[in-house]
C-alpha cells in the first residue's frame, strides 16, 4: 500500500492554509461583505438583553447544557493550590514542576488562566524584560498589506463571542493592534491566518500585551516553524503524525491511505490553530492547559485520539466510502465523546511520550533531506513544555548576568548550600598559632594523636563479610586503616 505522505499528498502548504477558513468552519461560509457578523442587532437583540454562556458566548450555546460545574469546595481547593503556586512561581517551577503538570491535566481554573497561561509559556517573564516593547511594536505603522490582510479576517475569529462582536469593539480592534504588532516583531515571518484564533483566544483571557508575548512564545518556542512562510516544521511533524499513528491505530492509517487522505487535510488546521476550531470551548481551554504544560506532544495526543475515535473500528468505517465522508467523519465526532474531562482523561492515556516523538522526528527528518534536500527545518529549537522553557530562559538570564554583571535581572537562583567546618575552639586556636610556619605536609601529619578523652564516636557499621577478613592479617601485613584506636 503506498504511503500517502505530506509529499506525495499535498505538496503546497500554502494553499492548504489559505482554504482553511472554507473547509473547516461551514458556519463562516457565508459572504465577507454580506455578513454583519458584528452588529448587535443579530445578537438576540440590544446589548443589556444578550444571553450568554459562562465562556462569553451569545445565544443558546451547546456549552450552556454542558457538564455541571465543579462543586465550589473543590473549586475553591484547587484555585488556593494555584494561588499558592504561582505566589512562589520560581520556586515551584525549579522544585515541584510535578505538581505544576498534575494541576495542569485537572485544569487550570477559568480564574486563574489569566495569571497561569502567561507563567507557564514565559510570556510574563518575556515581558517584563521588555517593557514599553509591546507599545512600540503598536505604534509602528506596519506593512500596509500585512494590516490590509489582517483586518479582513478578524471578523472571523470567534464572531459569537460577546467580546468579538462589534468591527469598533475592543475586541475586533485589539486583535488587529495585536496581530500588526507581532508582524512588526517578526516582519521575515509576517502574518499567517491560522494565529488569528490563537490570538483571540488570549485575548479573551488577559490583556493585549500580555496576550502578544504568549502569543511569541507558542510560535517561537512551543511551535516553531509553524507560521513561517514554508512551514517547514508542519511538513515535518505531518510525516511523524503519520508514524506514529501507525503504531495507535494502524486501522484507521490504512483507510486514510486508501481512500488518499493525506494528513494535511486534516490536522493542518487542527494543530495551526490548538483545536481551537475544532473541539468545545471548554475542552479547548483544557488542551491549552495541558499543552502550555507540557508542548508539543500535547497536540499529537489529542490528534491521534481524534482519529481513533472517528475511524478507530470496522463500525465506524461503514459509512467513509470515500474521501470526503471521510473528511465529514473526522470533522463531526459526536459532542458527548469530546466533553472536556472525558476526552482529557483519553488523551493522556495516549502511548506518546516526549522521546518517543524525539526519535521519531529524527527518523522522519533523515527522510526528510533525502528526499528534499532545501529542507532547513531543525527541530532542537522546539521546547518540551514550561519546565524547558523555564531552564532556558534562566540559563539565558545568567549569562546575560555574567556578561553585563550591572543589568537588572528577572531570574530567580536557586540558593544554594555551602556547607562550612565546625569553629575552632579557643585551645585549638592557640595551638595553631603555636605551630610553626613553613612546615612541610609530611611533618604535619606526623603529629601527634588528637586528644579523644571524653569523645563519642559514631561509625556506621560495615559488613560483617569484610571484618572476618581483617581479624587475622597475614604476618607483615600493616595494620588495617579499618580501625580505629581510641583511648579513654
Amino acid at each position: 500500500m503506498a504511503d500517502h505522505s505530506l509529499s506525495a499528498g499535498l505538496p503546497n502548504v500554502s494553499q492548504a492554509l489559505a482554504d482553511l477558513p472554507d473547509a473547516f468552519d461551514v458556519s463562516l461560509r457565508q459572504d465577507d461583505e454580506a455578513s454583519s457578523l458584528g452588529s448587535d442587532s443579530e445578537m438576540n437583540g440590544m446589548a443589556p438583553y444578550r444571553q450568554t454562556d459562562r465562556y462569553g458566548f451569545v445565544g443558546n450555546s451547546d456549552l450552556q447544557n454542558g457538564p455541571v460545574q465543579l462543586p465550589l469546595e473543590l473549586l475553591r481547593r484547587r484555585e488556593t493550590k494555584w494561588l499558592e503556586m504561582t505566589s512562589h512561581w520560581e520556586k515551584t517551577m525549579a522544585r515541584r514542576y510535578r505538581k505544576v503538570k498534575l494541576q495542569c491535566r485537572k485544569g487550570i481554573p477559568s480564574s486563574f488562566r489569566a495569571r497561569c497561561w502567561p507563567l507557564l509559556c514565559g510570556g510574563q517573564a518575556k515581558m517584563e524584560r521588555n517593557p514599553g516593547k509591546y507599545q512600540e511594536l503598536q505604534e509602528a505603522p506596519g506593512d500596509p498589506q500585512w494590516v490590509e490582510t489582517i483586518t479582513k479576517d478578524i471578523h472571523r475569529q470567534f464572531p459569537f463571542h460577546e467580546m468579538f462582536l462589534s468591527p469598533e469593539g475592543p475586541g475586533q480592534q485589539g486583535l488587529l493592534q495585536l496581530l500588526k504588532a507581532y508582524t512588526v516583531y517578526q516582519p521575515q515571518e509576517g502574518y499567517c491566518q491560522a494565529q488569528g484564533p490563537l490570538a483571540a483566544l488570549l485575548l479573551i483571557h488577559m490583556p493585549p500585551e500580555q496576550a502578544f508575548w504568549c502569543l511569541v512564545q507558542i510560535c517561537e518556542h512551543y511551535l516553531p516553524g509553524y507560521y513561517s512562510p514554508k512551514m517547514e516544521a508542519l511538513l515535518l511533524d505531518s510525516e511523524v503524525f503519520v508514524a506514529l499513528l501507525r503504531r495507535v491505530c494502524p486501522k484507521a492509517l490504512k483507510h486514510l491511505q486508501k481512500h488518499g487522505v493525506g494528513p494535511l487535510l486534516y490536522m493542518t488546521e487542527w494543530f495551526l490553530c490548538l483545536f481551537a476550531r475544532t473541539l468545545p470551548f471548554p475542552t479547548v481551554l483544557r488542551v491549552w492547559d495541558a499543552f502550555l504544560s507540557e508542548g508539543v506532544k500535547v497536540l499529537f495526543r489529542v490528534g491521534l485520539l481524534l482519529v481513533r475515535l472517528a475511524l478507530g473500528s470496522s463500525e465506524k468505517l461503514r459509512d467513509c466510502a470515500g474521501l470526503v465522508e471521510t473528511l465529514e467523519k473526522l470533522r463531526n465526532i459526536p459532542a458527548h465523546l469530546l466533553q472536556e474531562d472525558i476526552f482529557m482523561a483519553e488523551v493522556h492515556e495516549v502511548p506518546i511520550s516526549d522521546r518517543d516523538l524525539e526519535r521519531e522526528c529524527q527518523v522522519q527528518l533523515a527522510k526528510m533531506h533525502k528526499s528534499r534536500p532545501e529542507f532547513q527545518y531543525n527541530p532542537q529549537r522546539r521546547l518540551s513544555g514550561a519546565k524547558a522553557i523555564f531552564d532556558a530562559q534562566q540559563l539565558e538570564y545568567t549569562q546575560n548576568h555574567k556578561e553585563n554583571p550591572g543589568s537588572h535581572s528577572y531570574s530567580f537562583h536557586i540558593p544554594q548550600i555551602k556547607v562550612e567546618p565546625p569553629p575552632l575552639s579557643p585551645k585549638e586556636k592557640r595551638k595553631l598559632d603555636m605551630a610553626p610556619k613553613g612546615e612541610d605536609q609530611k611533618k604535619e601529619k606526623a603529629s601527634k594523636k588528637p586528644d579523644t578523652r571524653g569523645k563519642t564516636f559514631h561509625t556506621t557499621q560495615q559488613p560483617i563479610r569484610r571484618r572476618e577478613k581483617r581479624l587475622e592479617p597475614d604476618i607483615g601485613e600493616k595494620k588495617s586503616s579499618f580501625y580505629v584506636e581510641t583511648w579513654f
